[in-house]
């Protein structure tokens, strides 16, 4: 036996049926989609279609929400950190942030931070820096003689008034050193 010899057994891929190919293959002709009309045509897509009636999935209530301010943080269980501690791919001696949580595996996704959570057992002593933690975490990472440090949520509003504040701040100190040319 070898490896270019390898084979399904007989029978056990069916091939496809194909259509239109003659009266002795049983689905010759008009390749059983019968006589004229519109499913005979090719290019025609009427799943749904209940003959002008309003179709049932459009009679159907639209259920759910979709929050567009929602935040997507990345979940880490302390448990799940500490096993990659006690194996060595995390070091508890540096600062734990999104960025060595993503090398080591742990915060996939989670565009806006690590949310920690209190899962598990935790015993090492180590800092991080996250964008949300849950209580039962802040107290294991407290008892075990470590720190947290949370970072601030910036509110949109604020930071877009804050850029339009020094962006004038900006115009008006050049307009004055301007003016100082002008002057001397």
């Amino acid at each position: 036996m070898k490896i270019n010899e390898l084979r399904d057994n007989p029978g056990a891929r069916k091939g496809r049926v194909r259509v239109g190919r003659g009266i002795g293959s049983g689905l010759g002709k008009t390749a059983g989609r019968g006589q004229k009309g519109q499913k005979s045509r090719s290019g025609v897509s009427v799943k749904g279609f209940e003959g002008g009636q309003m179709p049932l999935h459009m009679r159907l209530p639209k259920r759910g929400f979709n929050n567009i301010f929602a935040k997507d943080y990345s979940e880490v269980n302390l448990g799940a950190i500490q096993k990659l501690i006690d194996a060595g791919k995390l070091d508890a001696k540096k600062l734990l942030d999104h960025d060595a949580l993503k090398a080591a595996g742990l915060a996939r996704g989670g565009k806006d931070g690590v949310r920690l959570l209190g899962k598990g057992e935790f015993k090492a002593k180590a800092s991080f820096k996250v964008a949300g933690v849950s209580k039962s975490a802040r107290e294991a990472v407290e008892k075990a003689g470590g720190s947290i440090e949370v970072l601030e949520k910036k509110d949109s509003a604020a930071l877009a008034a804050a850029k339009k504040g020094k962006a004038r701040e900006t115009r008006l100190a050049d307009k004055a050193a301007k003016n100082a040319e002008k002057k001397a």
